[in-house]
C-alpha cells in the first residue's frame, strides 16, 4: 500500500480542522528528509515495533503505535501513559514503539529508543549473514571442483586425442570444458556478488550499534572511538576484498593435495612439502609483520585526530601564523605511520616473493620428476603436466594470503577494536518509561573525579531546585561550572553522589525521555550541515513547524531567522557560515528550548551576544520562568544575574555561597569591590562570599 501524498494528507487534515502536518518529517525546499532506512534497524528493534503494534491491535483495534492518522486533530492522539489499563508498568517490547503526541503539542514523544549496542551484536550480525556465507561456501566448494577443468582437458587431449587422433573426441573435451568454464566464472561472479551484500548488509546492521557507542564514548571523552566507523569500513572492505575469496578457497587445497597424490604418490609428496615450506612461510609473515602494521594504524590514526582538530581550527592556524607548526604535529605522526608500515611492507614483499619463487619452484620439480617417472614409464605426459597445474592451483591459496596479509591484519585489528567498543559496559540498560517530570532538580553530594586522572573537579557539591527556578552558576574559571554543567544533563556521570531530576537519579530515566526533556546549550557551539529549520528540531523527522516556531519565538530568535533570505530553509555549512557567532549561539539556544523541555542547562549562553542578544536572552529567560521550566546558567557577566532567582557559586570543584539571588547578590558585590580595593593595594584577600 503506497504512502499518502502531502497533499492528500493537508487536505484530509483542513476537512477535519487539523493542523498542516509535514509527512515523513521536515520539508526543506520543496523535499523530504529521508526515512530511516529499515535495514540499518536492528532485529530486536523491528521485533519489538511489530510486537508492540500487535499488541495495540489487540486492545483496541486500532493501527500500532506511532502510526500517523491523517487529518487528526493537533499534532496527534493522546500519548500513551507507562502503565497499561491495569496499572502495571509497561513492558518494553510494549513501550518501545513510537507514541503519538497529545492534541496539545506539548510533551515529546517519548518514542524510539536510541540505538543500544550489545556485547553480541557482531554475533548477531553474522548470525543475519550465515545464509549468505552458506551461499558463498557453496559456491567456493563447486568453483574449486571446476579449476580441475584446465588439467583434466590438457590430460585428455595429451594422452587421448593426440594419441587416437580423433576430432570427435577433441570437440566433445573442448564442448564440456568451455560449458565448466562458463559454469565457473557465472558461480565466482555470484560469489563476489553475494560476498559484496554480505559486506554491505554487515555495515547496514552494525552501523547503528557502533555509532551510537561511539558517540556515547566520545561525549566521555574517548575522541579516538569514533575511529570504529572507519573501522568498521574496513571490514567491510575486506569481507568484499580478494583476500576473503582466498579464505573460501583455502580449505578445498588438500582436494587438489589428493589429486596429485592420486596422479603418483611421489608428485604428491612434493606438493605436500612445498605446502609445508609455504605455510612455515606465512607463519613468519605473521610473525614478523603484525607488529609494524598495528603499530603504522595506531599513528595513522593519531594523525587523523590531528589533522580533524587542525580542520576545526584552520582559521585560528592561518591568522597566527601556526601553519608549520600544525603540519609537523600532524607530520610526525604520519611519518611514523609511514616508517611502520615502509618496515612491515618490506618484509611482507620478501616473503612472498620468496613464496612465488618456492610455487614456481615446485611447479618446476613436478614436471622434472614427473617427466623422469614418464620416462620410467610410471606416468603420462598428461598426467604430468596436470600435476603441476594441480599442484600450482593447490599452493595458491596459501601464497594469496601471504600477498594479502596486511588487508588481513589491518581486518583483524579493526574488528578488535570495534569489538572492544561494543563490549564496554554501559548504563544503558532497559529503563521504563516514566510520568513526564515537572523539572525539579536536585544534586547531592556530587563528587567528580575524571578517568584516568586524580584531579578533583567537583567536590561535595549538592543543591535542590524546584521547578520553575532559575539558577546562574559562577565562579572563577576552572572552578568546574562546565563540568557541573554537563553532568546536569546526563553527558557525564559524577564518579560518587547523584543528579536527580524529580526525585530519580538521571541514570536510572529512559536516555531517549531523559534527553526530549532536557535542553542543553554548551559551551563550545557546533550546529549541523542542513537547515536552520533540521537544527532548531533536533534532526528530528516527526517534528512540526508549529513546534520549530514556538521554539524559535521562544528563544527569541523568530526575528533574526526571519531577516536571513530563506528564512528557516537557510542551508548552515559545516563550520556553521553564513552564520555568525552570537547567531549561532541564538540558533543553539532555540535548540534547547524546542520540545517543551522541563530543565534547560545553558554554558554561557551570553558569551556571543551583544547588546540586542542580551536583551532576548533575558526575555527567553523570563518566558521559560512563566512556563515553569527550570533553568541553570553558568555565565561570567553580572547582566544576567537580574533573570535569576538563585545564585550558586563555585570554587575549586566546591560550593562557596548557594541561595537567594537577593541574598547572594549583595554579599558577592561587596566581595568583588574588596578584591578591587585589594588588588588596587597589591594586597591579596581570602575568597569569601
Amino acid at each position: 500500500m503506497r504512502d499518502p501524498t502531502r497533499d492528500e494528507v493537508n487536505a484530509s487534515g483542513a476537512a477535519a480542522g487539523g493542523v498542516r502536518q509535514p509527512v515523513g518529517g521536515l520539508q526543506s525546499a520543496g523535499r523530504e528528509f529521508p526515512r530511516l532506512p529499515r535495514a540499518i534497524w536492528p532485529p530486536a528493534f523491528t521485533a519489538a515495533r511489530r510486537s508492540a503494534s500487535a499488541a495495540a491491535g489487540e486492545r483496541g483495534g486500532e493501527p500500532g503505535a506511532g502510526e500517523r492518522r491523517p487529518g487528526a486533530a493537533g499534532v496527534g492522539a493522546q500519548k500513551s501513559p507507562p502503565v497499561d489499563l491495569a496499572g502495571r508498568p509497561q513492558t518494553r517490547d510494549q513501550i518501545l514503539a513510537p507514541k503519538r503526541r497529545d492534541a496539545t503539542g506539548g510533551g515529546r514523544s517519548t518514542s524510539r529508543r536510541a540505538y543500544q549496542p550489545r556485547p553480541d551484536v557482531i554475533r548477531a550480525g553474522l548470525r543475519a549473514c550465515c545464509r549468505g556465507i552458506m551461499q558463498v561456501g557453496a559456491f567456493s566448494v563447486v568453483i574449486n571442483l571446476l579449476m580441475l577443468t584446465v588439467p583434466l582437458y590438457l590430460f585428455q587431449l595429451s594422452d587421448r586425442v593426440l594419441t587416437s587422433r580423433s576430432i570427435d573426441t577433441l570437440v566433445m573435451l573442448s564442448v564440456i570444458a568451455i560449458g565448466a568454464l562458463t559454469l565457473l566464472v557465472v558461480l565466482d561472479g555470484l560469489r563476489r556478488f553475494v560476498l559484496t551484500r554480505i559486506a554491505v548488509q554487515l555495515e547496514s546492521l552494525l552501523g547503528a550499534p557502533v555509532m551510537a557507542a561511539a558517540l556515547r564514548s566520545a561525549d566521555v571523552g574517548a575522541t579516538r572511538d569514533i575511529q570504529a566507523l572507519r573501522d568498521l569500513q574496513q571490514v567491510r572492505s575486506f569481507i568484499n576484498g580478494p583476500v576473503m575469496l582466498v579464505l573460501f578457497d583455502a580449505p578445498m587445497a588438500p582436494l587438489y593435495f589428493l589429486a596429485v597424490f592420486l596422479i603418483h604418490p611421489m608428485l604428491g609428496v612434493l606438493a605436500t612439502l612445498a605446502g609445508l615450506v609455504l605455510f612455515g612461510i606465512a607463519v613468519l609473515n605473521e610473525r614478523l609483520t603484525a607488529k609494524d602494521y598495528g603499530a603504522a594504524g595506531n599513528y595513522a590514526m593519531r594523525a587523523n585526530v590531528q589533522a580533524a582538530a587542525q580542520a576545526r581550527n584552520a582559521q585560528v592556524i592561518g591568522a597566527m601564523g601556526m601553519l608549520e607548526e600544525a603540519i609537523l604535529l600532524w607530520g610526525r605522526e604520519n611519518a611514523a605511520s609511514m616508517k611502520a608500515q615502509v618496515n612491515a611492507n618490506d618484509r611482507n614483499i620478501y616473503l612472498a616473493s620468496l613464496s612465488r619463487y618456492v610455487r614456481l619452484v615446485t611447479q618446476v620439480g613436478i614436471l622434472g620428476w614427473g617427466a623422469y617417472l614418464a620416462v620410467q614409464g610410471s606416468v603420462t605426459g598428461g598426467m604430468m603436466i596436470a600435476a603441476s597445474l594441480i599442484a600450482s592451483r593447490a599452493l595458491a591459496p596459501i601464497e594469496g594470503a601471504i600477498e594479502g596479509w596486511r588487508g588481513f591484519v589491518q581486518a583483524k585489528a579493526a574488528y578488535g577494536r570495534i569489538r572492544s567498543l561494543l563490549d564496554t559496559p554501559t548504563n544503558d540498560t532497559e529503563r521504563m518509561l516514566l510520568p513526564k517530570p515537572e523539572g525539579r532538580l536536585q544534586a547531592d553530594k556530587i563528587l567528580y573525579i575524571p578517568p584516568g586522572t586524580r584531579r578533583t573537579v567537583l567536590n561535595g557539591v549538592s543543591f535542590t531546585l524546584e521547578a520553575g527556578d532559575t539558577l546562574a552558576i559562577i565562579g572563577p574559571s576552572g572552578g568546574g561550572k562546565s563540568t557541573l554543567a554537563r553532568m546536569l544533563v546526563g553527558c557525564i556521570a559524577p564518579t560518587a553522589g547523584s543528579v536527580r531530576l524529580d526525585f530519580m537519579d538521571l541514570r536510572n530515566w529512559d536516555r531517549r525521555q531523559l534527553g526530549e526533556s532536557i535542553g542543553y546549550l554548551p559551551q563550545d557551539i557546533e550546529l549541523f550541515p542542513g537547515t536552520i529549520k533540521a537544527n532548531i528540531a533536533r534532526m528530528r523527522q516527526d517534528a512540526t513547524d508549529e513546534e520549530i516556531a514556538k521554539a524559535a519565538v521562544l528563544a527569541g530568535v523568530h526575528e533574526m531567522i526571519s531577516g536571513f533570505q530563506d528564512g528557516y530553509e537557510t542551508e548552515i555549512a559545516v563550520d556553521g557560515s553564513p552564520l555568525s557567532g552570537g547567531q549561532k549561539q541564538q540558533i543553539a539556544l532555540a535548540r534547547a528550548f524546542f520540545g517543551d523541555p522541563r530543565v534547560i542547562v545553558l554554558d554561557e549562553p551570553n558569551a556571543n551576544l551583544d547588546t540586542a542578544g542580551e536583551r532576548a536572552l533575558a526575555a527567553a529567560l523570563a518566558r521559560a520562568k512563566r512556563q515553569g521550566i527550570t533553568v541553570v546558567l553558568v555565565t561570567q557577566r553580572p547582566a544576567v544575574l537580574q533573570s535569576v532567582n538563585k545564585i550558586l557559586i563555585l570554587r575549586e570543584g566546591q560550593v562557596a555561597a548557594f541561595g537567594e539571588r537577593d541574598q547572594i547578590l549583595p554579599r558577592l558585590m561587596a566581595q568583588t569591590q574588596d578584591e578591587a580595593l585589594a588588588a588596587a593595594r597589591g594586597v591579596a584577600t581570602p575568597a569569601r562570599v
